[in-house]
């Protein structure tokens, strides 16, 4: 039987989503029917190794598959960029033990969430770490039976370095009944992924239920997972960007072909202001689109041939995240203007793409220190960041 592929699995559930969106930002968290739904689908473990029951989607497809999870609704894809990558990083990247206890021993239906900046510290014990810290925007943890915590190893008084002189940052993966979770997810978009604050308070953190931060050598699965954290979560955001930048521009063709506005005789459609921004608008998507699908697939199969991930193919990577990211923002904002009094009203997919745009690109991951960082290693001032 074909493997059914990842944008048509999203489709499938397409009415689902759209019939608990406001229920899931009611909730501040997913809904657990769309929870079931993300596993009926095969979605939730979507991006896992095969190992772990999922299907080591080719970079283009998996692209296609995060953007259409963002174009039905911005809670549900950004969940697509949280949960999905959270599990596939653990069940790539833990040793075999760590692999056994958290995806074998749940027959792979184990969901995984949180925040991977180093926040906490970890003190080595034998065995192991005892983690403690903070950490704020864990998406995905409202539905998640493990919690994941970056954090950085700590011998005595000494950190713990890793290559290059950088600290060993470093990843728990924590059930969650050993996590405190503080809440704080009172936003203006995003509100239906869960993206819960928590605490890890001197927890032990055995070692094969960690794994490095910045690794690119699996333990388990193919090529996908040759790309790391890093580059694997700037597809992520810009996959994301597009979906709900893409919703935008659908639902505010939609609207323009009806909508006649206070004072004017015909409908928005017919103003070339809006024929020309219209057209300006959906060449800027596409030249985005094309950009990040080129810009990942094209390192894929170097990754595929042997070829190590160098910064300068990390630098494009981003480059093109932050583009996408920041023409799709300019996309919605475009999009909320032409439909007016429509894209204010609760309800509407265009007034929640809007407050979802805003939230998600204040994200530290595409700001602008990746524009800045990728310049100096075009300049030749540095020779590598951690940053790309």
């Amino acid at each position: 039987m074909a493997q059914i592929a990842g944008p048509d699995r999203a489709r499938g559930i397409e009415a689902v989503t759209l019939a608990e969106a406001a229920g899931s930002e009611q909730a501040r968290t997913l809904t657990p029917a769309l929870v079931e739904a993300l596993w009926s689908s095969g979605l939730m473990q979507y991006m896992n190794p095969r190992e772990a029951g999922g299907s080591e989607p080719a970079m283009a497809e998996l692209i296609d598959t995060w953007l259409e999870m963002a174009r039905q609704d911005g809670s549900f894809g950004w969940i697509g960029i949280a949960n999905l990558p959270s599990a596939c990083f653990a069940a790539a990247y833990m040793s075999e033990e760590g692999f056994a206890e958290v995806f074998t021993a749940n027959d792979n239906r184990v969901t995984l969430g949180g925040q991977f900046f180093p926040n906490g510290m970890g003190q080595a014990v034998e065995g192991g770490y005892r983690v403690s810290g903070a950490w704020q925007f864990g998406s995905g943890t409202g539905h998640s039976e493990y919690v994941c915590a970056g954090f950085l190893p700590m011998d005595g008084e000494e950190m713990r370095m890793g290559d290059g002189g950088m600290p060993a940052m470093t990843v728990a993966v924590v059930p969650r009944s050993e996590v405190e979770f503080t809440d704080g997810w009172h936003v203006q978009g995003l509100k239906g992924t869960g993206s819960y604050n928590y605490e890890l308070k001197d927890v032990f953190v055995p070692e094969h239920r960690t794994y490095p931060l910045l690794s690119r050598k699996p333990q388990r699965g193919g090529t996908l997972y040759n790309f790391g954290v890093m580059a694997l979560t700037g597809a992520g955001h810009a996959a994301w960007a597009l979906g709900v930048s893409r919703s935008a521009i659908d639902d505010v063709v939609a609207l323009a072909k009806e909508k006649v506005r206070m004072g004017e005789e015909s409908s928005v459609a017919n103003k070339l202001t809006f024929q020309r921004d219209l057209a300006h608008h959906e060449a800027m998507w596409r030249a985005a689109y094309q950009l990040v699908q080129h810009s990942y697939t094209e390192k894929e199969q170097q990754l595929a041939a042997g070829a190590e991930l160098t910064p300068a193919m990390r630098a494009d990577m981003r480059i093109a995240a932050t583009f996408a990211t920041e023409a799709s923002r300019e996309i919605v904002q475009f999009a909320h203007l032409a439909a007016g009094t429509s894209a204010i009203r609760e309800g509407s997919r265009l007034e929640r793409s809007f407050r979802d745009m805003y939230t998600g690109t204040q994200h530290a991951f595409i700001s602008e220190k990746t524009y800045t960082e990728a310049a100096k290693f075009m300049l030749g001032l540095i020779e590598d960041s951690p940053a790309l």
